[in-house]
Order: structure tokens, then C-alpha cells, then sequence
């Protein structure tokens, strides 16, 4: 039977683990898969030999710190690896710490796949011919990226992406207010600073103050937070506690994005997979992200595109607004978020616009991954 090394080292990449082990297992039941991974690759079968915590570090500086500890994280993968000797090993994401990765493994004759492209088309596209020594095949979610690797002659495959199947086309916004305890006529605005406790740091004052601010102009607002765990709910209850805002109208909850989208007008949201998320909910969003000072500046000099937001790159324009740095401030966030409560036209144009881009990506993405890691296993 075939064995399966992986490393998914965030929670957006463990989500994309769980569902290319699922598609596997249903081609291949006995398949092994042991590695770096967190709640959806153990779901889904996957052997963790680390926890998916041990690589949550964001921004350049920040990784920087952390530098000894991630090196002998590889390391420790490393051994793993070509003691196991898996038919394939899948870096989801994380180009950073994976290309190096599958670059020692290809080396001893390990086939490799990189599932997620590295942003080439974005930023440091001299990465190219790293990929192509790293990865047998790279697997892009979007449309617009397979272009960017077939001009490199970089052999790739665009499968789409697995959140655009799982999303019903049309939500039911009655079902999810109904299961979060919403009141069905409710104005209600989602917050979601993060999956990263670095994120929710970074985020959560300026998003709780634009909450506030929110409130103060529209009093009958609600707000509602999904969080990825009880720590990353500590956190923000400390920051509201801070702030004096215990009588904000706002509910906090533990992985219930979905139903958090599903149930919101508009979402204030962190920079991620959150967005692609918020728009295959048809959600109207205001876009947000913060990082080191020092680590914004390099990647400002370095990145050659205008957008940051995935709604933005996949249309072509800015369809939603971005607000990063100095910019992420509580009350450009608030007047943002109020400007589509404030305007039902722009929220239906746009939500047609999310609706063209939701079809385009489902097209079973997970299948198509699997298929493609299987042949890569078997040398074909």
C-alpha cells in the first residue's frame, strides 16, 4: 500500500490535509500518512509525528526568532522521512519550510509534490527554479497561477479548491443565525482577526474598537466571532475586559466560521483563507492584516502585485477594500464595514461577482489532488 509523508503546518493547510487523505483513502483505503500535521489530518487518518503548533509563526522577524527552533523541526522531520521512506511526500503550503524540505528528500530519491504553488506570481518569482528541483509537481488552486509555471516549464496541476466544493452555492443565512442564537431580522457583522494566535493579537484591538465604533452609529448591530480554539478566545475576552467594551453586543464562538459567514451582512476579516472563504459565502468583507513593522517594509519592497486579498487577485480589481498596516485603523475599518451595510445595491453586485468565481473553483478539487499525488507516488 502506498505510504503518504505531509507536512500542514497552519490551519488552512490542515483543512486541505484532511480532505486530500479523505479523496485518497476513498481510491486507496489502506493508504499510511504520517507526518506534521493538526485536527483535520488526524480526522482524516494521518499519523502526527509533530504538532502543527510547532510551525504557527508569521511574518519574516518573527520567523527570524524562531529560526533554531524551525531548523530542528525540519530536521527532525527529515530523519523521519528517510527512515519511513513514504512513495511520496506533500508540502501543503508553507514554501518557506517545506521547499527545503522536499529538496532533501528529492535528493535521496523521495518523490515530492507541493500542494498550494508558492506565490510566484505575487512575489519572488526567482523561487521558480528552486520549485522545479523541490517539487515533481506543484498543485495550484486557482486558475490564474497554472500560467505562471507552465511559462517556467514547472510541471503543475490547477485541482481548485476543496472549500469551493464543500460551500453550498447559496447558503441558508436563516439556518446559521438559527444555530448561533441570531435574531432572523438581525444587522450582524462576522469578526475574524486570525487562526494565529500572533493574528489575534496583532488584530484584535483595532477590530474590537471598529466594532465599537460600529455600535456607536448603528446601535442595532451585532457582532460574532469564530475562533480556532479556547486560547485564541482567551485572548480576545482579555483584550474586550482591556478595552471596557463588556457591553458590546457580541458573541464569541469556537469553530463556527461557517456558520459565522453564512449568518453575517458583512465580515471585518484578517488577510488569509478567511477571505476565499467569506466569499464563497457571498459575504461583503472589508479586508485587514497587521505584521512587525520591520517585516511589512521588506515584503512592501518585495511583493509586485496590488492586492493582497484572494476576492481581488481572483477578479482582477479591488472588489472589496484592504487595509493594511497604518491603514488598519478602527475607524477605517468601522466607516468600511458601515458603507456595505450601508449600501444593498453594491452588496448584490457583488455578490454576483463572488458567485461567478465560486463556480469557477468547484470542480472537485480534492479528487483531482489525490489523483495527482498517487501518480506522482507511483512515478507517473
Amino acid at each position: 500500500m502506498t505510504h503518504i509523508g505531509l507536512v500542514a503546518g497552519e490551519p488552512s493547510a490542515d483543512q486541505l490535509a484532511g480532505a486530500l487523505l479523505r479523496a485518497i483513502h476513498a481510491v486507496e483505503p489502506g493508504a499510511g500518512v504520517s507526518g506534521l500535521g493538526g485536527p483535520e489530518f488526524v480526522a482524516a487518518g494521518g499519523h502526527a509525528i509533530a504538532p502543527m503548533d510547532a510551525m504557527a509563526v508569521m511574518g519574516l522577524m518573527e520567523v527570524v526568532a524562531h529560526l533554531p527552533r524551525l531548523l530542528a523541526l525540519r530536521s527532525k522531520l527529515v530523519r523521519h522521512f528517510l527512515t519511513q521512506r513514504p512513495d511520496v511526500f506533500v508540502g501543503i503550503d508553507a514554501p518557506d519550510f517545506n521547499l527545503d524540505l522536499e529538496l532533501q528528500l528529492r535528493r535521496k530519491g523521495i518523490h515530492t509534490v507541493q500542494y498550494v504553488g508558492p506565490s510566484i506570481w505575487a512575489w519572488r518569482r526567482y523561487r521558480l527554479r528552486k520549485i522545479a528541483r523541490a517539487a515533481e509537481r506543484v498543485l495550484v488552486l486557482f486558475p490564474f497561477e497554472q500560467a505562471f509555471y507552465d511559462a517556467a516549464g514547472v510541471a503543475c496541476t490547477c485541482v481548485g479548491h476543496p472549500l469551493a466544493d464543500g460551500i453550498a452555492l447559496e447558503p441558508d443565512r436563516g439556518v446559521a443565525r438559527q444555530r448561533l442564537g441570531l435574531d432572523p431580522g438581525a444587522v450582524v457583522v462576522a469578526l475574524l482577526p486570525g487562526s494565529r494566535r500572533a493574528e489575534i493579537r496583532q488584530h484584535s484591538r483595532a477590530f474590537l474598537q471598529a466594532a465599537d465604533w460600529i455600535a456607536q452609529r448603528c446601535p442595532e448591530a451585532r457582532f460574532v466571532v469564530s475562533l480556532r480554539d479556547d486560547q485564541g478566545l482567551d485572548l480576545l475576552r482579555g483584550e474586550v475586559h482591556r478595552l471596557g467594551l463588556g457591553r458590546l453586543p457580541i458573541q464569541m464562538h469556537c469553530n463556527r466560521t461557517h456558520d459565522t459567514l453564512a449568518a453575517a451582512d458583512v465580515a471585518l476579516v484578517a488577510s488569509g483563507t478567511v477571505t476565499l472563504e467569506a466569499m464563497l459565502f457571498k459575504c461583503p468583507m472589508v479586508v485587514a492584516y497587521r505584521m512587525h513593522p520591520v517585516s511589512y517594509q521588506i515584503l512592501r519592497s518585495l511583493v509586485s502585485v496590488r492586492h493582497v486579498a484572494l476576492p481581488n487577485l481572483l477578479c482582477g480589481t479591488e472588489v472589496v477594500p484592504e487595509l493594511l498596516q497604518d491603514q488598519c485603523r478602527p475607524e477605517r475599518l468601522g466607516a468600511e464595514v458601515l458603507r456595505w451595510l450601508q449600501d444593498p445595491s453594491a452588496c448584490a453586485g457583488l455578490r454576483r461577482q463572488f458567485m461567478q468565481q465560486h463556480l469557477q473553483l468547484r470542480c472537485g478539487a480534492s479528487a483531482r489532488a489525490a489523483a495527482a499525488v498517487l501518480a506522482v507516488a507511483r512515478g507517473q
